[in-house]
């Protein structure tokens, strides 16, 4: 390494020390999904930041989604998707996918990621201790929704809400050596298993935890104002505020709603990351600028 390399490598763990001090003893949030996941590169990036937090002290808490490997086997067993209003009708038959692809498959490969980095991890679902109780989710009709119930409402089957977290069980796996990597799958008092949004457990995840930071990466650079500029340092009143003037619509509605209602039940900051980029994670908690949204209360 020439002094200028070494130069540059002292300035930046200088400019991370007092954000470790700071956050040492903390715990973080982070929902793992989607372009995240896209490339061996981004796995291994992400790995070794939940490692690192993990090694300075800092507690973080991975809480997974699994759509896009979920609509690969069904479509390989012929079974066709079908969603209302964005969510998966969710049936018997594919709650039996859902659980194998998501407790089974990428629950395993994050658990394998991690420790083939040199970290130790732990997968879990809400079904283990039934940490995670939900209850069935149904819908509010929109325009010309199909099966609407006789309370007026849209039974999409199996998907669930979080109805309760059980906080012993995640302490307990939390203080420890391990991470816990979180699978969504609730269960109701009768057993039945139930598919819940990975960004909601997340946030429920978070609030329960009392969690300094919740973390949801996705696919675009972070809140962009009606200009495409990057918004950050939003406060919960001015998110709302966004929201009322149509500023933040459609897609983005539901993880920023999952982000405010956090930071407004206790957790002390939500970011929405662009899991795209290399490190996404250390370059938000750990430098001066940080690269995506940050809401505060």
């Amino acid at each position: 390494m020439d002094q200028q390399r070494a130069g540059e490598t002292a300035r930046i763990l200088v400019e991370a020390l007092p954000y470790i001090q700071r956050f040492s003893g903390a715990t973080v949030v982070i929902k793992y999904g989607g372009n995240a996941m896209d490339s061996e590169e981004l796995q291994n990036s992400f790995a070794r930041d939940v490692i690192l937090m993990k090694a300075v002290g800092i507690h973080p808490v991975v809480v997974h989604g699994g759509g896009p490997q979920i609509a690969d086997l069904l479509k390989r067993l012929g079974k066709e998707s079908s969603f209302i209003q964005g969510m998966r009708v969710t049936d018997g038959e594919t709650m039996d996918v859902v659980q194998m692809v998501l407790g089974g498959l990428v629950n395993k490969d994050i658990v394998s990621l991690i420790q083939r980095n040199g970290g130790r991890a732990i997968g879990l679902t809400g079904k283990d201790g039934a940490f995670i109780r939900a209850k069935r989710m149904k819908l509010r009709p929109s325009g010309d929704d199909p099966s609407v119930g006789a309370d007026g409402l849209i039974d999409i089957g199996q998907v669930g809400e979080v109805e309760s977290i059980d906080v012993s069980v995640l302490d307990m796996v939390v203080k420890s050596d391990f991470i816990p990597v979180i699978a969504p799958i609730g269960v109701d008092e009768q057993g039945r298993s139930y598919n819940i949004n990975a960004d909601l457990v997340a946030g429920k995840v978070a609030e329960v935890l009392q969690a300094e930071k919740l973390i949801l990466l996705t696919n675009v650079a972070g809140l962009k104002d009606k200009q495409d500029n990057i918004l950050t340092g939003l406060t919960a009143e001015r998110v709302e505020a966004l929201i009322d003037d149509g500023t933040i619509y459609g897609g983005m509605l539901p993880k920023i709603g999952c982000a405010l209602e956090a930071v407004q039940s206790g957790v002390q900051s939500a970011h929405i990351l662009d899991g795209r980029l290399p490190h996404a994670v250390l370059l938000e908690i750990l430098t001066d600028r940080g690269i995506g949204t940050l809401i505060t209360r």
